[in-house]
């Protein structure tokens, strides 16, 4: 226990400490013109998080627990891939090969059956960019993903994985930390290698930590706290699709934008959404710990189209759409979600 405060204490300051540091070294040595804000964040978030939760073997006071070390190595993996495409074009192909190989070693350490390994690995590449899309906001992403982390550690220590429980806690507080810098006014962004290594961690470790568990059970609950990201991506695909726009291209038509456009803050919009995934992440605690049958994630299913359908009547694609909006950071939004073009990486 004190071990874990320990851990989330530091990860908090180191974070912030770290994020600091970068966002200095980039404004006097990064290259301009790029992004109005320095986007190599996302190293603070996976360094912290990699070796705090390492510290604990090194230092004799906690043991990782079985199968979190060959994950931290699939998260570092995914956090390097995205920094080499913060820096540098990516192809798809490159992006995909990667992610698709640290899931499937997640996976098959996890001991699952061919056909529910093949859906695992779907799963989690498809959540990982998730959460990356997501990050279009200031703190959006940063407060969606931290609650998702805690919901994700609470089952994590209830099952007696107390390895990945003081991950996701790190993890969290790495996220809280960051979002000291990443609040709005923004002053530096998590970029690729944050939001692809928060994104696969999250996915990786919540199959990791539900294998074996009943498949309903374990399908409620995983929707639940994931239920913001997913609507997103949701909205953003039906809207460009219905729009005739690409639909890994970028654009200020995520829910955190539409949010601003009825009138919520940048501020608002981002604690709408964090408070939204509190939520949906108490129902899956309740759905973990038995309490609540996997059908009432049903109202939780509702929501997603009437929520899309609902968003959807807010016009963003009109001539004042090219505007872009404060700190909606469209063309990073476009940069990031043009990895998957086989644009920026």
């Amino acid at each position: 226990m004190l071990h874990g405060l320990a851990a989330a204490t530091a990860a908090v300051v180191l974070t912030a400490l770290l994020a600091a540091l970068i966002r200095a070294l980039m404004l006097r040595f990064g290259r301009r013109g790029r992004d109005t804000t320095p986007h190599l964040g996302g190293i603070a978030v996976a360094l912290v998080t990699l070796g705090v939760a390492c510290a604990g073997p090194v230092l004799d006071v906690a043991e990782l627990g079985e199968g979190v070390a060959p994950l931290l190595a699939a998260a570092g993996a995914v956090a390097l891939l995205g920094l080499v495409g913060d820096l540098r074009p990516l192809g798809v192909r490159v992006r995909l090969a990667v992610e698709v190989a640290a899931a499937t070693g997640v996976v098959t350490l996890a001991g699952l059956s061919p056909g529910a390994g093949a859906l695992a690995v779907l799963w989690i590449v498809f959540v990982t960019h998730a959460f990356q899309l997501l990050d279009s906001s200031d703190g959006a992403m940063g407060a969606v993903a931290a609650v998702t982390a805690l919901g994700l550690a609470v089952c994590a220590i209830a099952d007696g994985h107390p390895g990945h429980g003081l991950l996701l806690s790190v993890l969290a507080a790495a996220l809280t930390g960051f979002l000291l810098h990443n609040w709005y006014p923004a002053r530096i962004d998590l970029g690729d290698c944050g939001s692809l290594f928060t994104g696969f961690l999250l996915a990786s470790s919540a199959v990791a930590v539900h294998t074996g568990a009943p498949g309903a059970q374990t399908a409620a609950e995983l929707f639940a706290l994931t239920l913001v990201v997913l609507t997103d991506t949701l909205l953003v695909l039906v809207s460009r699709r219905r729009a005739g726009r690409p639909v890994l291209g970028g654009g200020g038509d995520h829910i955190a934008h539409r949010l601003r456009k009825l009138g919520l803050t940048t501020q608002g919009s981002a604690v709408v959404l964090g408070v939204a995934a509190l939520t949906a992440t108490v129902v899956g605690l309740q759905i973990h710990d038995g309490r609540v049958d996997p059908v009432a994630v049903l109202p939780l299913g509702l929501v997603v189209p009437v929520a899309v359908v609902l968003l959807l009547r807010v016009p963003v694609y009109g001539d004042a759409s090219h505007r872009r909006a404060p700190h909606a950071r469209t063309p990073k939004d476009s940069a990031a979600a043009a990895d998957l073009a086989g644009g920026r990486g």
